[in-house]
């Protein structure tokens, strides 16, 4: 059975958690192959509801094996509390697997994240402050901690010591702000060591040997496509690559392993943190779609920027990635409108575009080019089938896979686990 990508198509946000749940329960193991705990899935199972921070979603599904794979940055703490939040609400969590080549989050890439982005001001990014960027930036500058590091001491205290040599330069010089103890970040990490050793093997190995058994492998990616630190909009992007290239990396699962990559599209569109949003809503339909969608942080809380469908962005989510379909999520929240607009070209400096430009600046000053589709007031929180949806909601989802480029194989009616429409099966 081959393994299969699953990503959000735009800023994010998308409803990946409910579409990797769905698939949980028909894949063997399912995949966190990049981010920290800066992104967020909310599960809806039953009248329950799970916000998972940096845990795959499949951890919820019995029988399947929840991987954090080597591309993720890990907060120890984080992590084991998320853990003990699961297991007093009865999930059994002994089945994850953590790779020994994860990055660790320390208490200075905390401290150094959120001050260095209230050193920006008004030129922040909008992170969130957990400290993920400077870890991935220790990753890149090979002074990474691992957590493999966490079971030798003396490895660990050399590569603590040689980070807090520069970066508690930078604290008191640059920022104004305490130098940290070294001893203080070693006893800190160590203290997890024990409680993490159970979960810690080489998951690569582990993953590889699941497909040569013919077993399903899915690959969870966090953020979206546009926040990809190569092909997002940059540099209001995260620090790692959540398009289909990072699953391979973040896994150590080879390319030609991989036989299906499924998008997660939002039926509307959200972005969290500062940056270009071109069909950015500021007016009362805005509001709307942000309180019929619940549109507020699963990890930070932060309101949601809302706006209309961008197909536009939707193609490029196909090309960068290879989509090979689409998972619609939230058509319901779209209930009500007489018509709804949706983003088919841009408009910069007088000229049509049909594809997203490369360069930022064209980006920042794109505006969107809307045409109507005309909307529904039924409710679809009953709809199975596709041909349960009232016309005009059939209409839009048709209307949607045309502009966009890749059929859309499921769509989501609601927030339950039963609340979706499977048109073409994915496993």
């Amino acid at each position: 059975m081959p393994a299969l990508v699953l990503l959000g198509a735009q800023w994010g946000d998308e409803g990946k958690g409910k579409a990797t749940d769905l698939l949980g329960g028909s894949v063997d193991y399912v995949v966190r192959y990049q981010g920290g705990n800066n992104a967020g899935h909310t599960v809806v199972v039953g009248d329950q509801k799970y916000a998972l921070h940096l845990l795959p979603s499949g951890i919820l599904s019995p029988g399947c094996i929840p991987v954090i794979g080597n591309g993720v940055v890990v907060d120890p703490e984080v992590l084991l509390a998320e853990l003990k939040g699961l297991q007093d609400r009865g999930v059994d969590t002994s089945r994850l697997l953590l790779s020994g080549n994860a990055h660790l989050i320390t208490p200075y890439h905390r401290t150094l994240d959120k001050v260095s982005e209230r050193f920006l001001g008004k030129r922040k990014i909008g992170t969130t402050g957990r400290g993920i960027g400077p870890t991935y930036a220790d990753k890149i500058n090979r002074q990474g901690i691992r957590v493999q590091d966490l079971f030798d001491e003396s490895i660990l205290r050399q590569k603590v010591e040689a980070a807090l040599d520069h970066k508690n330069q930078v604290l008191a010089k640059l920022y104004n702000r305490r130098a940290i103890a070294p001893e203080q970040v070693v006893e800190e990490l160590l203290g997890y060591a024990e409680q993490l050793r159970g979960f810690v093997c080489d998951t690569a190995l582990v993953l590889n040997q699941a497909v040569d058994e013919g077993k399903v492998v899915l690959l969870e990616g966090g953020q979206g496509t546009l926040l990809d630190v190569d092909h997002g909009t940059y540099p209001f992007v995260t620090s790692s690559n959540p398009t289909a290239g990072g699953a391979c990396t973040g896994s150590g699962i080879g390319p030609t392993r991989i036989t299906r990559v499924i998008g997660i599209l939002k039926a509307y569109t959200t972005r969290v943190g500062a940056g270009p949003f071109p069909t950015e809503l500021h007016d009362a339909d805005g509001e709307a779609l942000r309180t019929i969608g619940g549109e507020f942080g699963v990890t930070t809380g932060r309101d949601r920027r809302c706006g209309w469908f961008d197909a536009v962005i939707a193609r490029y989510a196909v090309r960068v990635n290879g989509l090979t379909d689409f998972f619609l999520t939230k058509l319901d929240v779209l209930t009500g409108w007489e018509r709804i607009p949706v983003c088919v070209a841009y408009e910069i400096d007088g000229k049509r575009v049909e594809e997203l430009p490369y360069s930022q600046s064209d980006f920042h000053h794109a505006v969107p080019v809307y045409e109507y589709l005309p909307g529904w007031t039924e409710s679809l929180s009953g709809a199975r089938t596709f041909e349960d949806l009232p016309k005009n909601a059939q209409a839009y989802v048709l209307a949607l896979q045309e502009l966009s480029g890749a059929p859309i194989s499921a769509i989501g009616v609601g927030p339950g686990r039963d609340e979706t429409i499977e048109i073409t099966p994915f496993l």
